[in-house]
This record gives structure tokens, sequence and C-alpha cells, in this order.
């Protein structure tokens, strides 16, 4: 149960918050878009989902125990699902152990209201940079708040903010908007939602909300504009896993199940018809060797929709396919066009 004391402090928070929004209405209109949600409902979501967030310490030497420690450091954010569950970027914990980065079997994480909490691995995919921890049942009465995945996508120009521990500051408050939904980058092999927000290193892990205060994606990456010999600068140019992926990593944690993805048994090469570049079979195996699929066929559609490029045929395959879907492939064998029907394998 809650004390007195912390119910005020709570007030404080929900108070200041409050007027913050307001401010910022006042000064971007179009910040609450037609009545959709009010301020006061901005409001709370913003609270709920800084209380949710939590930053991700890192390691110090032990204490004695006649010590006490008195400072500590963030690395990175992350946020409370719910039941004790802490969702982060597994970069943000990472650490190197012979030569491998690995994410350790324990971590502590900090509240916004300064408890200092152990957490252990629950799950992890170095895929898609997302891994999942869980605060021990006797301290989860220090996690005063939760944070949903939103079930509807975003879009682009949706406004979106984050919460987080820039630079091991915070927690930090930064409002912006989605822009490209289907970046692709060299970090993961996904899809990203770029957007348009200020952000540095330390808002690794840390949840992109939607205005409801629900999770549209996790923070991953920024590009950084401006950099001088080793020091970090901030960026706007900020990128996310998208919460829809994110939540399936969580599931398969959750349940305590490997997070299998769709194989379709084709190597990609990219090549030019006439002006424009295509993506052709280079190489064929299981499923679709038996579906008849042949190498030098070009790729051109997959269930309908168009295959842009590799990235994005893959980042279908993931998103929106589960092993043992049947699926259909177009595809362009000298002046023909086939569809192919392909049941897909799993690993």
């Amino acid at each position: 149960m809650s004390s007195s004391r912390e119910k005020k402090s709570a007030r404080r928070h929900t108070r200041f918050t409050a007027l913050l929004v307001a401010l910022l209405c006042q000064l971007n209109p179009g910040m609450v878009k037609g009545d959709s949600i009010s301020s006061s409902q901005l409001a709370d979501a913003l609270e709920r989902a800084k209380r949710a967030t939590v930053g991700i310490l890192n390691e110090v030497g032990e204490a004695k125990d006649t010590d006490r420690q008195t400072r500590f450091s963030i690395r990175g954010t992350g946020f409370h699902l719910r039941d004790g569950y802490i969702v982060t970027a597994r970069h943000a914990v990472e650490r190197n152990e012979m030569g491998q980065k690995v994410a350790p079997k324990r971590i502590s994480v900090m509240t916004t209201d300064l408890h200092e909490l152990p957490a252990e691995l629950q799950g992890d995919s170095a895929y898609m940079d997302v891994v999942v921890y869980r605060i021990a049942e006797k301290h989860r009465a220090a996690l005063v708040a939760t944070a949903a995945f939103a079930e509807a996508d975003v879009a682009p120009g949706d406004q979106v903010f984050t919460v987080g521990y820039p630079l091991g500051w915070g927690p930090a408050i930064a409002f912006g908007r989605i822009g490209n939904i289907n970046t692709f980058l060299q970090t993961v092999d996904t899809r990203l939602l770029q957007a348009d927000l200020s952000v540095c290193s330390g808002n690794s892990g840390g949840g992109l909300f939607n205005n409801a205060g629900e999770i549209v994606g996790v923070m991953h990456a920024i590009l950084q504009t401006e950099k001088e010999s080793e020091e970090a600068h901030c960026s706007r140019f900020a990128f996310a896993v998208p919460g829809r992926l994110a939540h399936r990593i969580v599931n398969a944690a959750l349940e305590g199940k490997p997070l299998t993805f769709s194989r379709l048994g084709i190597h990609m090469m990219a090549v030019k018809v006439e002006t424009r570049w295509r993506i052709a079979v280079r190489d064929v195996s299981e499923p679709a060797k038996s579906a008849g699929i042949q190498k030098t066929d070009i790729l051109l559609a997959i269930d309908g929709t168009d295959i842009i490029d590799a990235a994005q045929l893959k980042n279908y395959l993931i998103e929106r396919t589960t092993p043992g879907q049947r699926i259909m492939l177009r595809v362009l064998r000298q002046d023909i066009e086939l569809t192919l029907p392909i049941t897909l394998g799993g690993g």
C-alpha cells in the first residue's frame, strides 16, 4: 500500500505533467489531433509512460556490508510491461565475454522513484535487438505503472513521444512524429520506424509511445549528424523496432518458447531489368525448390504485395507470416509470369 508521502508525490508529478502538456499544446496546437484525445488524457498518458519507464544501470562494484553505495550510472532505458517484465534493447545491456556480446543473466534497473531493483533474463533476440527481464516478485510493488503494446500500427505523421535517459540523464520526454515506417539499417534484420524526435544513446531500449501512452516501438538507434572526436551528440534522426515485432519477441519470452520465423528457401541477388533493379533468385532450397522456384526467377510479388527489394521481402516474411503458412509467390521466368503456392518452413 502506498504511503501518504508517495501519494502526494504522485499528485505533484501529475499536476506538473498536465501543466507541461497544456503549455506544449499552446505552442503546438497540432499535437492533439481533433477530438481524438484531450490534453488531460495526454497528460495521463505521459505520466503513466514516465512511471512505467526504468533506467538500465551500469555495473558497479559490490559494496561492503558496512558501506553504502553513493553513486549510480544509467546506460540505457527500458519499460515495465506487466507482472515485473522489463523490456529493453539488447545492445543496452550487452557485455563482452570472451570476445562475444552477450545479454547478462542479471541486471539492475532504476525506477523513476529511485528504487534500484534486480532483474533476471527471460529471453532475447539479437536478430531484432530486443530483450526481456523480470523483476523478482518481492520487489514488484515498486513498479507502479505498466505500458502496453498498441494494437494498431502507426502511420507517417503520427504524433509520438519517448521517455528515457539520454546520456544517462532523466527521465526526459521528447516529442516528435513518425517518418518512414519502412526504414532498413544494417544494425538489425528487420524494418525500423523512423521518428523525428530528439534522443541520445541512453534512450536505447525505451518505449516509443503514441498519444494514448501505448508502445508503438522500442528505441533502437540514431543517425548521428554531429560528432567531434569521441564526444557523443544527440540527434533528431531516430529509429525504433516496430511494436508489432517487439511484441512477438516478448510473447515468445513470456511463454518460454524459442522465437521462430518463416523460411522461404531463396537466396537473392539484385539484377537490372531495363532501367529498374529487381530481385532475382541466386540459389534455391526447400521449401521453394519443391514449389517449382528456379534460379534466375525474378521475384515480383508475395500474396499480392509487390516485392521491392530483399530487405522488404525478408521483413514481410518476419512480420506477416508464420511457419507452415501457405503463400503465393509471383515470379517472372523469361517472359512468362507464374504464380506458385509455397508452404513456408520454419527456422
